[in-house]
């Protein structure tokens, strides 16, 4: 499997260009991302400063409590296509859901939309927002000739009152449409929440056309942070809300802190109330900074459409020796899923692994995720595994 590059198109990557940037061995074939992102060296370097760093901590004044954390929002804000004032900092997926569970209200007879097989995260959390409330969990099936949108959609009705979708699908990266799903939430009332951890930072998302109530993505995936940093849309409407935790830093004039024991009721502005409190943690920010710096460069819209021409390729391949994907208008630019039974991707990817080959399995897919750092050497290593097991 050759990858073949259409050079006139506007914003490509070159396959494989990229991977001086990243820390992975030659004789590794990533194709994982979707599990946790290879560091960049820039980022493995802030690391390394930032240990330093923290290990001399004289060197640390009270502005350093603040002026990373707000270039890191800014990066996000940028990365999200909104104001600054709009982002939270979390450290993982369930906070940021928990945020949203909390600002939202709800009644007994009420209904919230989720996917089948979703991130547990995902399920979890509105799992409990509806005993609490009262509400009615409803599930979404794929299948039967529809798409992921017309399951949700088919679900939305007079009661719904929280739509909880991604817009890809952590098991095999197939694309669930927002657009409409949006604009059939919007009518019933619903408020909508988007988990992005699958897709931010790699997939284009327009969250100020979208107008949803929350977005929330882990940092240590397609962001190429470490693990404990990421980030929170919230909408205006909602930047008002009670925080999860009461702390010091999100109240307004904490920059003073000869004066942290004048109690105030008043917050930071905008949804920084809605901050973790160990949002300025001197290890990771640096280095999520320098990741998200990086993908600001590249821009989203770039790494998606290099990415794109890397899947398809894998995805004919797979389709000519008899795997299931899906159709590419189905598909996300930035992963693949190949169907198979459980049992039999579990031995592919073992299989792929002792030819250092790394992929994985999420429900019943082997779950294919590369990045800028993909080399045609990686296609072929990987087209030549998938031959043998099909074999």
């Amino acid at each position: 499997m050759v990858a073949t590059e259409n050079r006139e198109r506007v914003g490509l990557i070159e396959i494989g260009s990229q991977r001086p940037l990243f820390e992975v061995p030659s004789e590794v074939a990533y194709f994982n991302m979707a599990n946790m992102s290879l560091l960049l060296r820039s980022v493995r370097a802030a690391g390394a400063a930032a240990l330093e760093q923290r290990g001399e901590p004289w060197r640390i004044a009270p502005v350093d409590w603040f002026t990373d954390v707000e270039r890191l929002r800014a990066a996000y804000a940028g990365i999200l296509g909104v104001e600054l004032d709009a982002v939270a900092l979390v450290p993982a997926t369930s906070y940021g859901l928990a945020i949203a569970a909390r600002s939202i209200e709800a009644t007994e007879g009420d209904q919230v939309v989720v996917l089948a097989d979703e991130y547990p995260s995902n399920n979890y959390t509105w799992r409990r927002f509806c005993q609490r409330t009262g509400a009615e969990l409803l599930t979404a099936r794929d299948g039967a000739g529809g798409t992921w949108a017309d399951a949700v959609i088919a679900l939305v009705g007079d009661r719904t009152r929280v739509v909880a979708v991604p817009n890809v699908h952590w098991t095999d990266g197939s694309l669930v449409d927002l657009d409409s799903i949006v604009v059939a939430a919007r009518r019933v009332g619903a408020a909508v929440v988007i988990d992005a951890s699958q897709s931010l930072g790699a997939l284009p998302l327009d969250v100020l056309r979208l107008r949803p109530d929350f977005v929330v993505s882990v940092g240590y995936k397609w962001l190429l942070g470490p693990l404990g940093v990421g980030c929170l849309y919230v909408d205006e409407r909602y930047r008002d809300g009670e925080p999860l935790e009461e702390n010091w830093i999100n109240r307004a004039g904490s920059e003073d802190f000869a004066a942290l024991v004048d109690y105030t009721d008043t917050y930071r502005p905008g949804a920084r109330r809605f901050d973790v409190g160990a949002r300025a943690n001197f290890g990771l920010v640096p280095m999520a900074i320098a990741a998200a710096e990086q993908l600001l460069t590249w821009t989203t819209a770039a790494t998606a459409a290099t990415l794109r021409l890397v899947t398809d390729q894998i995805a004919d391949h797979a389709s000519g020796l008899g795997y299931s994907v899906r159709p590419r208008e189905e598909r996300a630019p930035h992963m693949l899923g190949v169907g198979l039974p459980r049992e039999a991707a579990r031995a592919i990817a073992e299989d792929l692994g002792e030819r250092g080959v790394v992929a994985s399995v999420r429900g019943s897919s082997l779950r294919i995720a590369p990045h800028l750092h993909t080399t045609h050497e990686d296609l072929e290593r990987l087209a030549q595994a998938l031959e043998a097991a099909a074999r």
